[in-house]
């Protein structure tokens, strides 16, 4: 089992109704991309000053997995869509022993 990580720390200037858009956008990619084993995405609620914005966390069988993930249409579109609103994104990937 292959664990992928993402949070995303919006810029200052990404409206309430961006960050909602990303959110959902990435909420679909369960529903269109087989490979996904378990999905989960949500906003911050604790708002620390560490805190990201929101965070992804999926589960794929194998790397093979993530890299039809990784190389899916609609996931290309939204990671795009993330960078651009997004002053820093951080992702870790790793494998369950």
């Amino acid at each position: 089992m292959l664990t992928h990580i993402v949070v995303w720390k919006y810029k200052p200037e990404v409206s309430e109704e961006q960050r909602r858009e990303h959110v959902e956008r990435l909420r679909r990619l369960d529903g269109l991309i087989p490979e996904i084993q378990s999905f989960a995405v949500g906003r911050d609620v604790l708002k620390l000053p560490r805190s990201y914005h929101t965070g992804l966390v999926a589960t794929f069988q194998d790397r093979a997995g993530l890299e039809a993930y990784d190389a899916h249409p609609e996931h290309q579109a939204v990671a795009q869509l993330g960078r651009t609103i997004s002053e820093h994104v951080a992702s870790v990937d790793f494998e369950d022993d």
